[in-house]
């Protein structure tokens, strides 16, 4: 989270100065060369200047927030024009006592103070000067925010992802300590063997994949391997077959994302839990997709049996948080096997 705290609501000061100073120094020299009198558009944008910056803060942190976001807008508008109308008695007054008897040298004729021409002039000015400058330090305040959005967005998906994997790790270990039990309540033999495979597995799942977001395929595969040696222990009649029909040894994909699919077909093959098959296949498609299929057979009674435990049902979450819609997971019935296809980009 130490990402979002650098985000910071503001900007800083020296932004504000330089801003200001570069637009005066502009102003100065486009009025200057104009009229062809550097000294009055100095002391004239001195003025402007003066009144142009309160003006500017007055709109962006009090009246804005206070009343626009609000919805009091015409409280705010009426809270503009007097505003507008205090700056034209200040731009006026100073203009007339310490620059010109001309209150407007800009015109071509002289002018008198409240005539509406240049009340008109001395408004759009003003208003002109406050749209730029609020526009650039609002649009600047929009993309601070659109950051801090994005970061938190991340920050968000990480978390939801990292307690998805999480539930899928105790979900998997508790099946397994459910095979353990069985076979210590037998008496097997064989109970060692699970043991010393299982703090294998639960070693690469602690160390091996806990900071990453992507894993090696072929750590998976052989995370998968050592499941299955686990379950053939209890299962002693399992037939299962490994297929790699591509070379996968850069190949990334999000860790513990397919031994779910393993697990559903141990837990759902067979007849009885007897004379279990399963099938796993592994390709690569057009060198930027992974295809894995898991067949495996099952009774027809359980046609209508669900299958979405909370394994499943957290795999379709991280994929879809993962992939959004760029991937396919496939489920169907052909005669007595139960087939799962799952198709995901690859990372290298």
């Amino acid at each position: 989270m130490s990402k979002i705290k650098d985000i910071k609501f503001d900007i800083k000061f020296k932004f504000h100065f330089w801003f200001w100073t570069i637009y005066f120094i502009l102003n100065f020299l486009r009025w200057g060369a104009y009229f062809n009198d550097y000294g009055y558009s100095f002391n004239s944008n001195l003025i402007e200047f003066s009144i142009h910056i309160p003006l500017v803060y007055l709109n962006l942190f009090y009246l804005v927030p206070r009343y626009v976001l609000k919805g009091k807008y015409i409280t705010y508008v009426a809270l503009l024009l007097v505003s507008l109308f205090v700056v034209y008695l200040l731009k006026t007054g100073l203009t007339y006592s310490l620059i010109s008897n001309n209150i407007w040298p800009e015109a071509n004729r002289e002018y008198k103070s409240f005539e509406i021409n240049h009340i008109i002039a001395v408004c759009i000015g003003e208003l002109y000067v406050l749209a730029m400058a609020s526009s650039i330090y609002l649009t600047l305040i929009w993309l601070k925010e659109r950051e801090r959005n994005r970061v938190l967005r991340e920050e968000q998906f990480k978390i939801k992802l990292k307690y998805l994997k999480n539930q899928i790790q105790p979900h998997f270990f508790f099946n397994t300590l459910n095979n353990l039990y069985a076979l210590s309540l037998e008496k097997s033999d064989k109970v060692p063997d699970v043991i010393l495979k299982l703090s294998g597995l639960m070693e690469y799942v602690l160390y091996g994949i806990e900071k990453e977001n992507y894993a090696l395929l072929i750590h998976e595969i052989n995370y998968i391997q050592n499941y299955i040696e686990i379950e053939k222990l209890r299962f002693e009649n399992a037939e299962v077959n490994i297929t790699i029909n591509s070379n996968v040894d850069n190949v990334k994909v999000p860790p513990l994302l397919l031994i779910t699919l393993l697990e559903n077909a141990f837990k759902h093959g067979g007849y009885n839990n007897k004379n279990l098959s399963i099938r796993i296949n592994f390709k690569i498609i057009n060198d930027n997709i992974l295809d894995f299929v898991i067949i495996n057979n099952f009774m027809q009674s359980e046609n209508t049996k669900s299958t979405n435990g909370i394994g499943l049902t957290n795999t379709r979450k991280r994929l879809k948080l993962i992939f959004k819609n760029n991937y396919t997971l496939e489920q169907k019935i052909k005669f007595n096997y139960y087939i799962v296809n799952l198709q995901i980009p690859l990372q290298k």
